[in-house]
């Protein structure tokens, strides 16, 4: 059975991210920054990094 990575956004760091059309693998969208792209991220600890510099950097501009 083949094992399947959870994929996340390079922008923001969530897992809310999908492909944007699913007959087109290589565009993924994520639904919680709305960063659109064909790179995704598949290290979680590269994640969570990018996770809390997004949050912080979002924190500067509030």
């Amino acid at each position: 059975m083949k094992e399947f990575k959870r994929k996340f956004c390079p922008n923001c760091g969530s897992d809310d991210i999908k492909w944007a059309l699913p007959q087109n693998w290589s565009l993924w969208e994520c639904y919680n920054c709305g960063y659109t792209g064909a790179v995704v991220i598949e290290d979680e600890e590269m994640a969570k990094e990018i996770r809390e510099k997004y949050k912080k950097e979002k924190s500067h501009d509030d």
